[in-house]
């Protein structure tokens, strides 16, 4: 069901509409909409007649009350936008791309113009269409915030092959992030179930029972410590949504400028090298990056694995996390 709109619309039925159906007269007053959209919208109890639930066939009469909160109307497929993309490995069947931070993947509520889709659509002739007319091409996703590899198909039939590969978990997938926090293990398996929040439906949260959870396996290894944070290396194995930031937030070690997961959608340069008198912002998204993908090509079985490389901001901060840790250890001696 489309996304509904916060007003509802209030419509009298005339005379000469007495007898209509409850779909047909509100065809007739918003042509704009098929008939289909609208009997979702009636069967989902958004329109009602006389402040009471009925059925698209519902017979009008002359002075009836008519109510509906109209869903918004289906978007179009993405428009091209040329909009710059780094491409690390194209042929005629698929392309991998390495997605900046702050891109959305498709089309969604808010989010219409400067997404993925759009930028693919401007670039390449041909998409693939599996997965529907928003998604051309597209066949896995990264978080808004996530930069990284992600692979592109250009036809229906590497699209299908690829999916295919996801679903059966053959695919390599590893992400790099900086947490803040120390695990406690140089390198480790998290098997945590996850499901939707109990409380914010936006988030997911590890859910041990009930109808919603399901299972979830990540590994992890330390690349590298620093005085309160942490680099790491992380593969998941199952592909569950927002997997590897509540993972690693189960552990006391949340991904950096991660907003949902650890409060926090900022850093400063004070704050990671520890001259508090330094304001200035140094990261300002989360601080996690998928870092390599590994898969057989869908038409040939050729093994591809094709690598980002990691973005100057994260490693910027590496840098002013690893000179405050060199500060930190000469006033030790």
């Amino acid at each position: 069901m489309a996304e509904l709109s916060s007003e509802p619309v209030e419509l009298f039925v005339s005379s000469a509409q007495a007898g209509l159906r409850l779909d047909q007269f509100l065809a007739q007053s918003f042509p704009e909409y098929s008939r289909v959209l609208l009997r979702k919208a009636i069967n989902a109890a958004a329109a009602r007649v006389d402040g009471q639930r009925t059925k698209a066939a519902h017979h009008l009469k002359a002075g009836d009350r008519v109510t509906i909160a109209l869903p918004e109307l289906p978007r179009p497929r993405p428009q091209a936008e040329n909009i710059p993309l780094r491409i690390l490995y194209e042929d005629e069947h698929l392309v991998f791309i390495d997605k900046p931070p702050g891109m959305v993947v498709h089309p969604a509520k808010g989010h219409w113009n400067g997404t993925l889709a759009s930028a693919l659509a401007f670039h390449f002739e041909q998409l693939s269409q599996v997965g529907g007319p928003t998604r051309p091409g597209i066949v896995h996703r990264l978080d808004r915030d996530t930069s990284g590899v992600m692979v592109v198909a250009k036809t229906d039939r590497a699209h299908t092959a690829l999916a295919r590969q996801f679903e059966d978990r053959t695919i390599e997938k590893e992400y790099f992030a900086i947490v803040a926090g120390e695990p406690d293990r140089d390198r480790d398996r998290i098997n945590l179930s996850i499901g939707v929040h109990p409380y914010q439906r936006e988030k997911m949260a590890v859910r041990r029972e009930g109808p919603g959870a399901r299972p979830a396996e990540s590994f992890y290894e330390v690349l590298e410590r620093f005085p309160g944070f942490a680099a790491v290396r992380i593969v998941p194995k199952t592909g569950r949504t927002h997997q590897i930031r509540v993972h690693l937030s189960s552990i006391g070690c949340a991904v950096l400028c991660d907003a949902q997961y650890s409060g926090r959608n900022r850093m400063t340069r004070g704050e990671l090298t520890g001259d508090v008198s330094d304001q200035t912002v140094a990261l300002a998204r989360q601080a996690l990056h998928a870092r390599r993908l590994a898969l057989r090509h869908p038409i040939s079985g050729e093994r591809l694995e094709i690598e980002a490389p990691l973005p100057d901001d994260l490693q910027a901060v590496l840098v002013l996390l690893g000179q405050h840790r060199a500060k930190t250890a000469s006033v030790r001696k």
